[in-house]
């Protein structure tokens, strides 16, 4: 167990620094920057790299509304599913903290730090209403995919590579409504650095792909069996 909690704990403080970081450091360098697009792709891959390197450890989950979603599918030992969270918070926030330390490193302030929001703390100024949705149906589909990308009838060898596509599609969608979550401990590594606004508004961003992950959890029941993964 002390191994799969390490493991989560890294991946999670990796999804931080590469898909927060690109977003920080790399989107809007002049002439060179790799815009949200980039960032898109920057969070895809945080979880591709980590699912073949730490995924065979404890499965790469980097994401507690990805273990509940395991969970309710019937994937999961409930029993895991706090140790696997904190570990997984608890590396968002140590991958947040050096994220911190690199961007004031040249007496920049952080502004947004890459942190969800809606109304007007929305990349383009969606309201409630909209970033609830996004984040439910977004996870909602993240977990489908995880769920059938990992199944015993899927491809083998391959579930790692439609997550990490699966997840930079997710944030080419979303990242002008909310600067995509469907993930806890992303959303709240940013907030505790941000404060304020940030962390009034977190709950949505803790909510929503919980129910998200709990519907695709259910669904899953149906389209893959639990007695056929056994």
């Amino acid at each position: 167990m002390s191994k799969k909690l390490v493991a989560e704990f890294i991946g999670t403080m990796w999804l931080v620094l590469g898909g927060c970081g690109a977003a920080m450091l790399a989107a809007g360098l002049p002439d060179v920057g790799i815009g949200y697009i980039g960032v898109a792709f920057a969070f895809g891959l945080t979880v591709l790299t980590i699912a073949y390197s730490l995924g065979s450890i404890s499965g790469a989950h980097l994401n507690p509304a990805v273990s509940i979603g395991l969970w309710m599918g019937g994937r999961f030992d409930a029993k895991e599913l706090l140790p696997y969270s904190g570990a997984q918070i608890l590396g968002g926030i140590a991958g947040a903290r050096v994220l911190y330390l690199i961007v004031t490193g040249n007496g920049s302030a952080i502004g947004n730090f890459a942190a969800n929001g809606y109304g007007e703390h929305s990349p383009s100024g969606y309201d409630l209403n909209a970033a609830l949705i996004t984040e439910v149906v977004m996870t909602f589909f993240f977990l489908i995919i995880i769920l059938g990308a990992t199944s015993k009838k899927a491809s083998p060898g391959f579930a790692g590579l439609a997550i990490g596509l699966a997840l930079t599609l997710i944030h080419l969608i979303s990242i002008p409504v909310t600067n995509t979550s469907v993930n806890p401990a992303r959303s709240i590594s940013q907030a505790i650095f941000v404060g304020d606004w940030a962390m009034s508004q977190l709950w949505l961003f803790i909510v929503a792909p919980i129910v998200g992950a709990l519907i695709a959890g259910v669904v899953s029941r149906f389209l893959f069996p639990v007695e056929e993964e056994k």
